[in-house]
């Protein structure tokens, strides 16, 4: 026996337990095959039918048949009977290319653990019958005549009396069974059932259509009417409900051919997914010590977590580069090594019948490039299907494969993958879309580090971005201008002028700046015009040197290397003019004011001080250094002990001698006779002393001599201080107080009463000093 009539007899095998219902065993599939799910009992039987059927047909060990008489084999096992528990369901079949030969399988007993069994086959037509003893598998083959009807028994230890027996009666040309499916695959979305059957080959030309019945898990009853297929492999079940599971049978329609055509096995069909993921958290960062890459860490959550069996993650270049297979995962989360690329996501969850929803996100293209040089890329456009790129390193020490991208802002990206081991340039030509003038485009090269990501077979880690610029096939000059000029911090002769930005679309090439127009208003345009280049980073200008209350016309204008574009309309602005009274002027004058006031009389006191001399401090004078020495220290304490009883003249009068003493010196010494004890009396005060002679013992008194009238001197001191130099100035020469005073003394013996008027100076220093005279006291004054 060849392997196909193997084969084909396995199957056949496997369809006889589908036939009977309740027996089937349940089943489904997974990526898209079939898997069987059974429950412990059914697993052991069909592995025995399994094991025991390819052990007959690979070895030919079954029990060569024995010509009987149907009369004495029937008295022969009359003892035998048909019980539930003992042998059962024999079952006879055939296939369409078997020309005459058929294959019997049944179902063991459950008395004995060792079990022998007999099968009989009788055609009466042809008086054929046969026996095939001692047999220890549950199937065998067997040979019948086509035109004659058969009848078959197998019997169960016949030697017991608990020998039960199984019976099949037929006709050979109606035992032509055609199934089961080799391979069955469903597929649920918006309440339909999509179901593809793959049939055995020996069958796939025989069978047109199928049939398929369908019941809610738990129910006890199927649908009523099952489904037709149209093309033999494909059919769709309709109305169902998205969230219900349900169990589906599968069964080909009869024909010349397949006289038989059992229901299959029940495939469980879950439930449909129409929820779809929800996206948690997307990290990026740049990978450590990796330039032009960047590790993407995303996160998701599926609602519905018992009815999926897993992730379907889908990562794909925006430029459609190439077709990825999903990577398909358990978790709810993955890590991927992406390049600087743009690349669009999808996540969706899987069962066996059906896929989720996606959550799509898109992961947009860095236009900045972090640490990558500038000028690292260089385009030469040759025509607009036609461009050569150069790279500034000698990559070709590394990398041999590379892609370059190239979009229109707005626009999917456009690709190209590339070989090259020579050189550190590459033209791509022809391009799979033409250039366009005037719109700028974005270039990025890629490099990727092994040879099988030439054709970018796997996304994740395998390229990197080496960098990226711009370029134009044709520069055209702007065709607008800037917007929304308006000026600020008006002066009287500047002004700050803003403005908007040109649109991008609207510059056609790379803008080297901008120009300012601006003139003094003149109705009919004959003032000359001025114009001022701005650098194309700044959108903000001041203009200086401009006339006070003076208006202006304003337009400004974009440029690049193709020329200056449209001006803008034309704006008119003033400059302030001259307020006196204004509120800057106000606020001038008030701080001016302000900073006088408290400024003014420090200065104007620092400049007296450097201008005009200050009086000199009294005691820091010669006269009070002067004091300072021994002697005038001695009299000085002499006189502040001396008490006015002490004096042996009553009184002291001090007449003043025109010829020895000017009238206006006089009140300058007279306070040399002021006593220590009367300094704090106030000033202007007049003082006098009464000065009496011990040898006088007749007590007569000095006619008293008034001074008055000092200051009517000529003479008289012009200011209110007076020195010690200045005193001995105006002291006749050779006179001294002393004298004077002596004088007075002899001439007048009485009592001299002296009237001492202060003067009206700050001050007067004298100096006194004493010597011890016989038999009298005489009185030195020394100015």
């Amino acid at each position: 026996m060849d392997v196909r009539q193997l084969q084909a007899n396995f199957c056949f095998v496997v369809s006889v337990f589908q036939s009977v219902p309740g027996d089937m065993v349940a089943g489904g599939f997974m990526n898209s095959k079939c898997s069987f799910y059974m429950c412990s009992s059914h697993v052991v039987i069909l592995g025995l039918i399994l094991v025991h059927y390819l052990t007959v047909f690979s070895s030919h060990v079954q029990a060569s048949p024995v010509n009987c008489k149907s009369e004495n084999i029937s008295s022969r096992y009359q003892h035998c009977v048909i019980h539930p528990d003992g042998v059962r369901d024999l079952d006879c079949f055939g296939k369409h290319n078997w020309y005459g030969e058929k294959i019997c399988v049944w179902k063991p007993g459950s008395h004995t653990a060792k079990k022998t069994y007999t099968l009989i086959t009788r055609q009466d037509r042809k008086k054929s019958c046969k026996i095939y003893s001692n047999l220890t598998e549950i199937s065998t083959k067997i040979t019948l005549y086509k035109s004659s009807n058969m009848t078959a028994e197998v019997f169960e230890n016949i030697e017991s009396t608990n020998c039960t027996k199984s019976d099949f009666r037929g006709s050979p040309w109606r035992l032509l069974r055609c199934g089961p499916p080799s391979n069955v695959t469903f597929s649920r979305r918006s309440g339909s059932l999509d179901v593809n059957v793959n049939w055995p080959e020996e069958d796939v030309k025989v069978i047109k259509d199928y049939s398929v019945r369908y019941k809610a898990l738990g129910s006890q009853l199927w649908n009523k009417l099952s489904v037709q297929s149209q093309t033999g492999r494909r059919c769709t079940v309709k109305n169902l409900n998205s969230s219900l599971v349900y169990v589906v049978q599968v069964q080909c329609v009869t024909g010349d051919k397949c006289s038989q055509c059992p229901w299959s096995d029940t495939y469980t069909v879950p439930s449909e997914l129409t929820t779809h993921p929800v996206i948690v958290t997307l990290d990026e960062r740049d990978v450590a010590e990796r330039k032009g890459c960047r590790l993407l860490s995303l996160t998701w959550k599926f609602a519905s977590q018992e009815l999926h069996d897993g992730y379907y993650v889908t990562v794909g270049k925006a430029s459609r580069e190439a077709s990825y297979k999903p990577i398909s995962t358990t978790q709810t989360e993955i890590t991927l090594i992406l390049s600087y690329s743009a690349y669009h996501l999808n996540i969706s969850a899987f069962n066996n019948a059906s896929v989720s929803p996606a959550v799509s996100q898109t992961i947009p293209q860095r236009e900045v490039v972090h640490g990558m040089e500038a000028g690292k890329l260089n385009v030469s456009v040759h025509s607009n299907v036609s461009f050569t790129i150069y790279w500034k390193d000698d990559l070709i020490k590394t990398y041999v494969c590379y892609s370059v991208e190239w979009r229109e802002k707005g626009h999917e990206a456009v690709s190209m993958s590339f070989y090259q081991d020579a050189m550190n340039h590459r033209t791509l030509s022809p391009l799979t879309k033409p250039l366009k003038p005037y719109k700028r485009y974005s270039i990025t090269l890629h490099t990727r580090p092994d040879n099988d990501t030439c054709n970018m077979k796997h996304i994740n880690n395998s390229e990197s971005t080496y960098g990226s610029t711009h370029f134009y096939f044709i520069e055209g000059s702007p065709v607008s201008a800037p917007t929304n000029i308006s000026r600020y911090s008006v002066t009287l002769d500047s002004m700050v002028l803003q403005w908007s930005s040109i649109p991008e679309e609207d510059i056609r090439g790379f803008l080297l700046g901008y120009t300012i127009h601006y003139a003094e208003y003149c109705q009919r345009d004959t003032c000359p015009e001025r114009n001022v280049t701005v650098d194309p980073k700044f959108n903000s200008y001041e203009l200086g040197d401009l006339k006070s209350d003076t208006v202006y016309q304003v337009q400004i204008s974009g440029f690049t290397s193709a020329g200056s574009g449209v001006r803008s309309t034309r704006s008119i602005f003033k400059t302030n003019h001259q307020d006196y009274f204004s509120l800057s002027n106000i606020i001038t004058t008030f701080a001016v004011v302000a900073s006088l006031l408290i400024f003014g009389c420090p200065i104007i006191k620092r400049a007296k001080s450097i201008l005009w001399p200050s009086i000199p401090d009294p005691g820091k004078s010669n006269t009070m250094q002067k004091i300072d020495r021994p002697c005038e220290q001695e009299l000085l304490e002499s006189i502040s002990i001396m008490k006015v009883e002490e004096w042996d003249t009553n009184s002291l009068h001090v007449v003043e001698k025109e010829a020895a003493i000017p009238v206006s010196v006089l009140p300058s010494t007279l306070p040399l006779l002021h006593n220590s004890e009367d300094e704090e009396e106030p000033p202007e005060v007049t003082h006098t002393w009464d000065q009496r002679d011990t040898n006088d013992a007749s007590g007569d008194t000095t006619p008293e001599i008034q001074q008055t009238n000092f200051q009517s001197s000529p003479l008289a001191f012009s200011s209110g201080y007076t020195t010690m130099e200045m005193f001995q100035h105006v002291m006749p020469p050779g006179t001294s107080a002393n004298k004077s005073v002596a004088e007075v003394t002899e001439s007048e013996p009485d009592d001299v009463d002296v009237t001492v008027v202060k003067s009206g100076f700050d001050y007067v220093s004298y100096k006194f000093c004493t010597s011890p005279v016989s038999g009298s006291e005489e009185i030195s004054t020394t100015a």
